[in-house]
């Protein structure tokens, strides 16, 4: 089990530094809708994602919950150390461009669909 959670605390490390810079979740739909069609900067729009799947993320969970689909021993594991990581990596997006932010997001989101194009 200890390596169950330190694995689940790594990948929240990955997910805290993606989700300070990229946006969470429905950030693949919310970043790119904000930017194209609300005008936002970069920055402004993970911002906004961040702050906007908050009230999403608690709806979805106590669902899920209530259907027995959370793994809580994993999901604190990951969100402990996911959010610290993303509380430091938010620094990073006042020192990043909004040019060099948005080739960051579709770089992540080519390999990851990449990855899922041809996983087996």
């Amino acid at each position: 089990m200890t390596k169950i959670i330190l694995v689940a605390a790594s990948i929240g490390a990955v997910a805290g530094l993606v989700a300070a810079l990229c946006g969470v979740g429905g950030g693949v739909i919310m970043v790119p809708a904000f930017v194209m069609l609300l005008g936002l900067s970069q920055k402004e729009a993970v911002a906004t994602s961040l702050t906007s799947i908050i009230l999403i993320s608690l709806f979805a969970t106590v669902k899920n919950h209530s259907n027995h689909l959370v793994n809580w021993p994993i999901a604190v594991a990951c969100a402990g150390l996911g959010g610290v990581v993303s509380w430091f990596a938010a620094d990073l997006l006042s020192f990043l461009s909004n040019q060099a932010l948005t080739r960051i997001f579709a770089i992540l989101m080519i390999g990851v669909g990449l990855r899922m194009l041809f996983q087996k």
